[in-house]
């Protein structure tokens, strides 16, 4: 396919500019978005992320399209031997692909096609995103328009449709960007409901039962060993599972750092040391008040603080952060979603400058 080449291939692999050395794929002082970007163009937002990030660019999601763009209509998408159709409730499973999973994965295609296009000769980690299971069950209703998340053999089912299909779309992407080391990143915004009983049921005078701490860890890691990838779950809701997500195998956990609060301390300290990266998300997703994105040292403040509070090694800082804005940037402008970026760039070699 033509198009124009990825400028940076050589210079991700140098260290200084978040190659792929040391622990992670990605290398030290890496950025990167979490996945939606503004507007219905994917050869501009294609073109926008393979020009600004270095070391990991993604994948971008474009929800503006309408539904089957949307995070959980292009998830369902890539299920196998599930399939999904829109009602005016949401996302349900039914017995046939229909002119929604079409639709769905028609996008994806498109989206995959810019990606190839902009990412000519690019080598080094490329990251794609997916709703995790838990999530995903929270959201897909089954037939009698409950909730999947209602039924443990239905969530079984999910998740093993979900892992096939991950498997055939990171295949896909490898084929299609021959020197990219896939990351996947699954989105858990529900994860922490899910696991403290808080998910409405659909007539939203009930909630659903939490779901075994056990059973939501051991599902996510049977899915971790089966895609063969590094994985790292977003989660953008206050108190993410931390230690839960840790036990798991997960290679990263990415987060609205505006979030966290002292109580998670302790337990990002011992993901940190026992090799977890932690994504960051120091960037507002929406456009703050002007100079807000002025001062890439600044904006990574909080990183700094919270790494002298835990007695982290300031090597391990540069190793182990990847800046992102704070969750996805669909909400945006086109002009501001490119300037996110380029300040997560920038901030993420601040870090590497100066971690101390």
């Amino acid at each position: 396919m033509s198009g124009t080449p990825h400028g940076t291939g050589t210079r991700a692999d140098s260290p200084a500019h978040g190659g792929t050395s040391g622990r992670f794929p990605w290398g030290a002082a890496a950025a990167t978005g979490i996945g939606s970007m503004p507007g219905e163009d994917a050869r501009e937002a294609a073109r926008a992320v393979a020009g600004t990030l270095e070391a990991l660019p993604f994948l971008p999601e474009l929800p503006a399209r309408g539904p089957g763009a949307d995070m959980v209509g292009r998830t369902a998408g890539l299920l196998v031997e599930l399939y999904a159709h829109l009602e005016p409730s949401g996302w349900r499973l039914g017995d046939r692909p229909g002119r929604d999973t079409r639709r769905s994965r028609a996008w994806l295609g498109e989206d995959l096609d810019a990606l190839e296009e902009f990412t000519q000769g690019f080598q080094g980690a490329l990251k794609v995103s997916a709703v995790g299971p838990w999530t995903l069950a929270a959201a897909l209703e089954r037939r009698n328009g409950q909730a999947v998340l209602g039924d443990a053999g239905a969530c079984r089912d999910l998740a093993a449709s979900l892992t096939e299909g991950l498997r055939a779309h990171l295949a896909d992407v490898r084929r299609r960007v021959p020197g990219a080391r896939p990351v996947l990143q699954l989105d858990e915004p529900s994860l922490t409901a899910v696991l403290r009983g808080r998910v409405p049921t659909a007539s939203g005078y009930r909630t659903h039962a939490a779901v075994d701490r056990a059973v939501a860890e051991g599902a996510l890691r049977e899915l971790v060993s089966a895609v063969g990838v590094p994985v790292v779950v977003h989660s953008c809701a206050p108190e993410p599972p931390l230690a839960l997500l840790r036990r798991a195998g997960v290679t990263g956990i990415a987060v609205d750092a505006a979030l966290l609060t002292e109580r998670e301390d302790e337990m990002i300290g011992e993901a940190v040391e026992g090799g977890t990266a932690l994504f960051a998300g120091i960037v507002p997703g929406a456009a703050p008040a002007a100079g807000a994105l002025s001062d890439p040292a600044g904006s990574v403040s909080g990183v700094r603080s919270l790494w002298r509070r835990l007695g982290l090694s300031p090597a391990l800082l540069t190793e182990s952060v990847v800046v992102t804005p704070s969750c996805g940037l669909a909400g945006a402008s086109p002009a501001y979603a490119s300037a996110a970026l380029a300040h997560c760039v920038r901030a993420a070699r601040s870090l590497a400058d100066n971690p101390e």
